[in-house]
């Protein structure tokens, strides 16, 4: 078996806190992390579906019942997807621009993107080990069958953090009780009523279904159908049965995601907009001919949106944190045409490069990475727009590849009221830190409100089905050499790291331990 269909992974033992930005706190946030010298698409899956998340190709998972501020993996049912109204408010806006140049500039709708939760206080830890691995020649294999049938690992439970203290006594500030006393000052007062010599108003739209009615039931008459006049009241109130069975089937429906996000634009248009999709890891020829100008736009992002400094986005850091990613690409007859791996989205204005939307291609789902625009575009809501485009396109590709079900956002952060957007696109689920069960958003906020770190999963004795239960079925890379810890424990005697080894056998789970393979030296 060649290194390229496997995952090798070094796992980073830390244990000290860094810098939040979400809360700020000086050293307060936790997290697990692994560079990833390759993986596989599906290994990548099964981690993200147990809370861990990739940043270039440094793989990390936050310490959810010790850090300060816990990040939630969520993600999107994109069959059962329902469009927000201020979504179609970002998709009109865009449209209205596309097709007349006008566009509110200066005013940026609030949920800007789902992909701040990658790179924001969090410093990937450099790989600083002397592994090289060709991922062309195969690797060696020691054989399993010397694995004990039964060696149970047991693991120490872990308890809640304690929630957030707050007063249910607190009083209102000076500020909100003024605001009250001038909304009472502000109440109109009473004047004489409706004239009762006029008749009461009635709404447009009731006229309309009036007027609609006497016309379908004129033509009833004219045809020799029954008379149903003479069951309705003299007021010509609307049978609400008649008026659907004639309400016209295509003029008030609702439109698609699909026709909202690919409507036609007249011939007059004045700008034109083209999204494009390149493969970033291998790099293809569009790919490499757009680098300059995709990483413009994203140090121009860096320092208006995130400030920072001209000397820090360089094209190297840009590389290592949007570009590299350990993700091997795999094009399976069954799988989507351009096969699954890492990519960028481009969105092309009038010939240039606007906006970028980092993504993933997974056997189950689109992951959402980062995105970065150019300034002077904000005000069209760039990071709504990449959103709801990106739900549409994993909608397009679960058309030809049905286990394609999810679009997932990153992280969800409750304590932190920028991340907080991420739970108004409907349905969401939030996967349990515990049990790494699904659980509808709905069902945890009130659990999140009182305690920040939450066991979400209803079921108080649900475990963990893919924890840890034979610690001598984890694979290990040594010597350049695959075989089972059990083995590598008998070779390198002098090795003392089985803590090291079980715990991250625990955050991976049983079955990616037995498929992906640990450095140790």
């Amino acid at each position: 078996m060649a290194a390229g269909g496997v995952s090798i992974l070094e796992y980073l033992n830390e244990d000290e806190g860094y810098k939040c930005g979400y809360c700020k706190g000086a050293s307060s946030s936790y997290s697990n992390g692994m560079w990833a010298h390759t993986m596989t698409v599906q290994d990548y899956q099964d981690l993200i579906d147990r809370g861990w998340r990739r940043s270039g190709m440094y793989v990390y998972k936050p310490t959810m019942n010790r850090t300060c501020c816990p990040q939630y993996t969520i993600r999107c049912h994109i069959l059962d997807f329902k469009l927000a109204k201020s979504s179609k408010k970002v998709l009109k806006k865009m449209t209205r621009f596309l097709t007349k140049g006008k566009g509110a500039k200066g005013i940026v709708e609030p949920m800007e993107s789902f992909n701040e939760d990658i790179g924001i206080g969090h410093v990937p830890s450099p790989c600083t080990s002397e592994v090289n691995i060709d991922l062309e020649k195969p690797l060696k294999i020691v054989s399993l069958e010397e694995v004990p049938t039964s060696t149970e690992v047991h693991e120490k439970p872990q308890t809640d953090s304690a929630g957030d203290n707050r007063d249910p006594g607190e009083k209102p500030t000076s500020a909100e009780a003024n605001a009250t006393t001038e909304k009472l000052n502000n109440i109109p007062k009473p004047g004489r009523g409706p004239d009762p010599d006029k008749p009461p108003c009635r709404k447009a739209k009731d006229l309309r279904r009036e007027r609609k009615l006497k016309q379908l039931l004129q033509k009833q008459q004219q045809i020799g159908m029954a008379d149903v006049s003479q069951h309705q009241e003299a007021t010509c109130e609307i049978p609400k049965a008649l008026l659907l069975q004639h309400r016209d089937p295509q003029g008030n429906q609702p439109k698609s995601l699909e026709e909202l996000t690919s409507e036609s634009l007249p011939p007059d248009a004045v700008h034109q907009l083209e999204v494009r999709l390149v493969r970033s890891s291998p790099p293809n020829s569009q790919f490499r001919a757009t680098f300059q100008e995709s990483y413009q736009v994203y140090k121009r992002y860096q320092m208006a949106i995130h400030k920072d400094p001209p000397d820090k986005p360089t094209e190297q850091q840009y590389s290592q944190f949007l570009c590299q990613s350990p993700l091997q690409a795999e094009n399976p007859p069954d799988g989507p045409d351009l096969g699954y791996g890492s990519f960028h989205q481009q969105y092309w204005l009038d010939g240039k490069i606007i906006a970028v939307g980092v993504i993933d291609i997974l056997p189950r789902c689109v992951s959402s990475v980062y995105l970065y625009y150019d300034p002077d575009y904000a005000f069209l809501s760039l990071g709504v727009y990449s959103a709801v485009r990106e739900i549409a396109f994993t909608t397009e590709l679960q058309k030809t590849v049905p286990n394609i079900g999810h679009y997932y956002m990153g992280f969800y952060i409750h304590s932190c009221p920028k991340m907080k957007y991420k739970g108004q696109y409907h349905p969401s689920e939030l996967l349990c830190p515990e049990t790494y069960n699904w659980v509808p958003i709905e069902k945890c906020r009130a659990k999140l409100d009182q305690s920040k770190y939450s066991r979400l999963h209803e079921n108080p004795n649900a475990e963990d089905e893919n924890r840890l239960q034979n610690l001598n079925k984890v694979l290990i890379l040594y010597r350049n050499t695959k075989m089972p810890y059990n083995i590598y424990r008998k070779r390198q005697k002098r090795a003392n790291d089985e803590a090291v080894v079980q715990q991250y056998a625990n955050l991976v789970g049983q079955t990616c331990a037995e498929r992906m393979v640990l450095y140790r030296n």
